[in-house]
């Protein structure tokens, strides 16, 4: 077996047979992600389908200012859908004559992912296994294993409440609902319970074998044949990317096993090695890799509002170096000491990030609230402001809400609020600063 330092040479050495522009980079990557398409008149589960398809997995998060973060992606690339669908075929349980499409899994962070893809991860369930039996192999936890497996098979797909409040001896002694739920989320993580939908936004768990088709079952792949399927996926995701991208994409944290997979895909002739301008470190090219199948459009003409876990900028090294988008989420930031918001979101606009957004849902007031918005240094104002308005309104009717406000705090703020005034009926503007960046219905 070859080490891991030359596979590393070995990748490393091999000549670009390209060289893209940082413009052709970005378009390659929106492209791979979908933003090439025109979108929908109206959007089906069909059009759900395919767009999860070409991102592989949609990260999940529960902050609900604007809306949940798992909405965003698909909203951003087929326009206004009714998130009824996202429900129907993301949230619901399986039942006895239909499998689930999709179940949940840590393929990135906490993510929506096909159910087909369940032999791929059993390396990493391998590694919550060897890392966890320690702790789990103490006399109460075990205890509390096996009897969270009996309540499972008992009673089917279950709320962690409901299996808690089952429970014997109350809330005393080792019955304690943190010990259950910590139970629930280990016997997930290593593969013997899977998710059978929500109830809201609570997860229901069940024995894998309910919710996990039986012939895919017992079928995992390899550690070296999964990081390899891994690899070319997040390569396809992502059209044109670094190691660390693709080792991103899928949080594979062995970089050996990364660059091993990279170099055989180019003997493969899926991956060829190019050099992007600007993508560079020290000085230096970065090595980067366009797959096969990846396709450079002439122009990007969109605009979309992203969430920060889209696959487009949730790494944030590949959000810098490819959308000169140095971005962090402010959520933990005191709000004294917020520069862009609570929860801003970015706004492309073509192919590039041209401003960010903080958008909040005042469901009470029927009111989108853009609680700030900010150019980015790339964005062109006389150009982007028309779009970035239409977008809001089609953002707001998405939610159901009749009104856009915008305050004042920003400077991109004025000229947004002047161009949205041309829809009068459905401007405000109302104030706000960071001391008043305390989210509605989180």
């Amino acid at each position: 077996m070859t080490d891991p330092p030359a596979i590393a040479r070995r990748t490393a050495a091999r000549p670009a047979t390209a060289t893209l522009s940082a413009g052709e980079a970005r378009r390659i990557a929106l492209a791979a992600q979908g933003f090439s398409r025109r979108r929908p008149a109206e959007p089906g589960v069909r059009h759900l389908h395919t767009a999860m398809a070409r991102m592989g997995v949609l990260q999940i998060d529960s902050v609900n200012v604007f809306a949940r973060s798992h909405y965003l992606p698909l909203f951003s690339r087929l326009g206004a859908y009714d998130p009824a669908l996202l429900e129907r075929a993301f949230l619901s349980r399986p039942t006895a004559a239909r499998s689930g499409r999709y179940t949940e899994y840590l393929a990135h962070e906490a993510t929506f992912l096909p159910v087909e893809d369940w032999p791929l991860w059993g390396f990493r369930r391998d590694a919550f296994r060897a890392k966890r039996g320690e702790f789990w192999g103490r006399t109460s936890s075990a205890r509390t294993l096996d009897w969270v497996r009996s309540e499972l098979r008992e009673r089917g797909a279950s709320r962690p409440a409901e299996i808690r409040g089952d429970a014997p001896g109350g809330k005393a002694g080792w019955w304690e609902w943190d010990e259950v739920k910590h139970a629930l989320e280990y016997l997930w993580r290593i593969g013997e319970v899977a998710i059978a939908g929500r109830d809201g936004f609570e997860r229901r768990y069940a024995l894998a074998e309910d919710v996990v088709p039986a012939d895919l079952l017992g079928r995992d792949l390899d550690r070296t044949a999964a990081i390899g399927e891994l690899v070319r996926r997040a390569a396809r995701a992502h059209g044109v990317a670094t190691a660390a991208d693709i080792a991103d994409y899928y949080r594979i944290k062995d970089r050996a096993g990364v660059l091993g997979a990279i170099d055989d895909l180019v003997e493969q002739g899926e991956l060829e090695p190019v050099r992007v301008r600007g993508w560079e470190r020290g000085g230096r090219p970065v090595p980067a890799w366009r797959h096969v199948e990846a396709v450079l459009p002439r122009r990007i003409e969109t605009t979309a509002i992203l969430t920060p876990f889209d696959p487009v900028v949730w790494f944030r090294d590949r959000a810098l170096r490819a959308f000169s988008l140095d971005y962090r989420i402010e959520i933990y930031t005191p709000a004294a000491k917020r520069r862009y918001g609570y929860y801003s979101l970015p706004v492309l606009v073509g192919d590039r990030i041209a401003a960010r957004l903080d958008l909040k849902a005042d469901r009470a007031a029927g009111t989108l609230r853009v609680q700030s918005a900010w150019w980015e240094p790339q964005a062109r104002p006389t150009d982007d402001l028309e779009p970035i308005a239409a977008e809001l309104r089609i953002a707001a009717e998405w939610q159901g809400l009749e009104h856009v406000s915008v305050s004042g705090w920003g400077d991109a703020s004025a000229a947004l609020a002047d161009v949205l005034d041309g829809h009068p009926e459905r401007v405000h503007r109302h104030d706000v600063g960071r001391s008043d960046q305390v989210p509605l219905g989180i």
